[in-house]
């Protein structure tokens, strides 16, 4: 495949993965989706350096790169055929292989909640028998999606415009009348420029980190969904772990995931940079709120169904509040 070629000169020299049992120490190569560096690699980078720091003599990572390592919608596949062993990764790029995957980012609560009442085992053992990785973490709680304009609304009808999108919100924006366009991230600020898009769905967070505010003049209110960024190990790579190997990367992966409670008070502060930078915010009335909020909620559920209903149903249940 294309990735394959493109990773050779990168990944043949990196440390290779030792399944051994008595290996003493394993160190496992690990790719972003994200840029390094930015908002959706920050929680991923941080759990990094707690197992490089916690795990010596156990397991090691080696983050070789982001999407100059893989591109992000090629990452899916490399960490489910072992071309890396680790990804930092959203369900959004690749649903081709976890194509119930956008539920997780429809869910209301936690993932400590989803620890609790079981849903966490759901989506674990569905990326394991659809996608042949261990889903070990998750970040992103407290994160919500915006649309990003480059002119204003009235309110959520949509028509006429042409949006930005990836399988995240793309349900809902066709919901409300928009064009679709599907675009990597580092070609958005290009098309933005160009007048070839209108507008981009994106979380709170990030925007200033890709420079997109250069190009954005509002943000609609309020939020909807939940940022996914999902910490996934290849599930050959993990079975051939230590129990210690294992114990280790799940201690990490709490601790990533308690990191989670700090994207309030980031969320804030975010806003306040993008009103510095020019971003004003368009707030729909009531009736206008109700019908984005509810067509959003509608119309993701109602495509996860189209994929498979009974497992829909059955996340839904535990993802809702």
């Amino acid at each position: 495949m294309k990735f394959k070629s493109t990773l050779a000169a990168g990944l043949l020299v990196a440390t290779a993965f030792t399944s051994q049992a008595s290996a003493q120490e394993v160190t496992l190569r690990a790719v972003s989706a994200f840029n390094l560096d930015t908002t959706f690699s920050r929680e991923f980078q941080a759990f990094v350096g707690w197992i490089n720091e916690n795990g010596k003599g156990t397991v090691q990572i080696d983050l070789i790169g982001g999407p100059e390592a893989v591109p992000p919608f090629e990452l899916g596949n490399a960490v489910q055929s072992g071309v890396v062993d680790m990804a930092n990764n959203t369900a959004a790029f690749y649903p081709n292989l976890v194509p119930t995957g956008d539920a997780i980012h429809l869910a209301e609560n936690t993932v400590q909640e989803q620890r609790e009442n079981g849903c966490y085992a759901v989506i674990d053992r569905i990326h394991q028998e659809q996608m042949n990785v261990k889903y070990l973490a998750h970040a992103g709680d407290g994160i919500g999606f915006h649309l990003y304009l480059t002119k204003p609304v009235e309110g959520p009808d949509l028509s006429g415009l042409t949006i930005r999108t990836t399988p995240v919100y793309q349900a809902m924006f066709s919901a409300l009348g928009a064009n679709l366009v599907r675009t990597a991230p580092g070609e958005v600020y290009s098309a933005l420029e160009r007048g070839a898009i209108d507008g981009y769905g994106w979380p709170s967070q990030g925007v200033l980190d890709l420079g997109w505010d250069e190009q954005t003049k509002y943000r609609v209110d309020p939020s909807f969904y939940n940022v996914d960024v999902n910490l996934l190990v290849n599930l050959d790579v993990w079975n051939g772990l230590t129990d210690a190997q294992r114990a280790k990367l799940e201690e990490g992966a709490a601790w990533m995931e308690a990191l989670n409670a700090n994207n309030a008070e980031i969320n804030t502060a975010e806003y306040a940079k993008q009103a510095e930078a020019g971003i004003e915010t368009i707030t729909f009335d009531a009736a206008g709120a109700e019908k984005w909020l509810t067509t959003a909620r509608d119309a993701g559920w109602a495509a996860v169904e189209v994929v498979d209903k009974p497992l829909a149903q059955e996340l839904r249940a535990c993802l809702s509040k």
